[in-house]
């Protein structure tokens, strides 16, 4: 069968295999190189393996709860969002998610994924207690911050490549309620932006919207949402006669693929200009649903054709603190000068990170969508340049069609890591359709 990651490019003819056990998927392990796959939300190609795709979907169980300490027991083709909607009624929260609840649990460790919340909380590995996975030879290893620690911190990160992740223990975080206190603060510049994320670091999220197509005075105008989750205290009106929560909405979905062409300059600098005047008129401090602050690209089902059949690639990268401001204005003045803007562009403050191979470190993240085509590869592969000459990385979660040059260049830790696959034997049990375009 024909896959592909969420930006629908690549896309790879398949072998697809979906055991429901271990024994079972041990055995697909003998048919040669494979990659766990989960619910096809990484937006490139590092969870498709042409001739070894294992689907970890049936590996969908919640097997234990500690309500005294928040852990959470699960295997890992378990959906985020089924966790979240089965706890928040209890009273308890992811503690950090990405931008869509459509993820899986294993996927999550095998990113590393980050939130709205690094600044303060770090990404996702940190609250992760143990994983069991399975390794080359077919055996399960525990592994954790105490035990079979070089595989854990390899692991958490290490997309995939290390073994067949198959349960997670992980903490959530208690919440009284399941609403959001969200405020929206527009700022009319890329150094006004900079200056409400370094001012507003106790806030427990935020996140941007950049337009990344105004200019001059303008240049990098956003509109910044803090949110903290809602004490029982904060509630008013509908939120207290449903304090955990409304029920979940109807999704909306996108039947068609957009014609090709419709996003172009001219269309998405009208948009960029119209959610910007919008987002004036919602400045201020209001009481939001959780699914609305955390995902509100999720409530459009397949959102991804609106790019068309092409398909589209994100570029995400994370600019070092000390050279975030000269390199976010160089990104930005290059996309603007291409006229080949992003309307889903978001900027966001990381914290500090020491880990193995963690996408994020201290500084900002820049994440934008382009629909594919010569003219936007071309302008992605300069915006990797500048990246680079600023000390920049890349989210490998991200991505589907960097180079093993550009890689290397930006993160030496992945070197280092192809090696030790060699060595451990990894490198003949578990290969990715990007592992093997990045000679990892």
């Amino acid at each position: 069968m024909k896959l592909s990651g969420w930006g629908r490019y690549p896309v790879v003819d398949c072998t697809v295999s979906a055991p429901r056990s271990e024994t079972a998927l041990r055995a697909q392990l003998l048919c040669g190189p494979a990659i766990a796959h989960g619910n096809g939300r990484a937006y490139g190609d590092c969870a498709i393996n042409a001739a070894n795709t294992i689907s970890m979907r049936r590996f969908n169980r919640m097997l234990a709860f500690d309500p005294d300490t928040g852990q959470l027991v699960a295997e890992a083709g378990v959906i985020l969002g089924d966790v979240a909607f089965a706890f928040v009624p209890r009273g308890w929260f992811p503690p950090v998610t990405p931008g869509t609840k459509f993820v899986t649990l294993g996927g999550m460790v095998a990113a590393d994924v980050h939130g709205k919340n690094h600044h303060r909380d770090g990404s996702f590995g940190a609250f992760v207690d143990w994983i069991d996975v399975m390794v080359a030879d077919g055996s399960v290893i525990r592994c954790s911050p105490d035990e079979n620690v070089a595989l854990f911190e390899r692991t958490v990160g290490g997309m995939g490549l290390t073994g067949i992740i198959l349960r997670v223990a992980f903490r959530l975080r208690p919440v009284e309620s399941g609403w959001i206190v969200q405020t929206t603060i527009p700022a009319h510049n890329l150094d006004a932006a900079m200056e409400a994320f370094e001012g507003s670091l106790d806030a427990t999220y935020s996140v941007a919207w950049i337009d990344c197509l105004a200019t001059g005075s303008e240049a990098g105008r956003s509109l910044i949402l803090f949110g903290e989750h809602a004490r029982l205290a904060d509630l008013h009106g509908n939120a207290c006669r449903q304090p955990l929560g409304p029920a979940p909405k109807r999704k909306k979905t996108l039947p068609i693929d957009a014609p090709r062409g419709l996003l172009n300059g001219l269309t998405v600098r009208a948009f960029n200009a119209l959610y910007w005047r919008n987002g004036l008129r919602s400045a201020g401090t209001r009481l939001v649903d959780w699914d609305s602050y955390f995902y509100p690209l999720d409530a459009i089902l397949g959102w991804n054709r609106i790019y068309g059949r092409r398909g589209f690639v994100q570029f995400q990268c994370a600019l070092p603190l000390a050279a975030s401001r000269d390199g976010l204005a160089q990104i930005l003045n290059e996309i603007a000068s291409a006229g080949q803007g992003s309307f889903l562009a978001v900027l966001k403050r990381f914290g500090s990170q020491d880990s193995q191979l963690s996408f994020p470190m201290e500084g900002y993240t820049l994440a934008l969508d382009f629909p594919v085509s010569t003219r936007c590869l071309a302008l992605i592969e300069r915006l990797d340049r500048i990246t680079i000459e600023h000390g920049g990385r890349f989210y490998l979660a991200k991505d589907g069609r960097m180079t093993p040059q550009t890689l290397r260049s930006s993160d030496p830790r992945w070197a280092r890591f192809a090696e030790h696959r060699v060595e451990a034997g990894e490198a003949a049990a578990f290969r990715s359709a990007q592992s093997e375009r990045l000679a990892l």
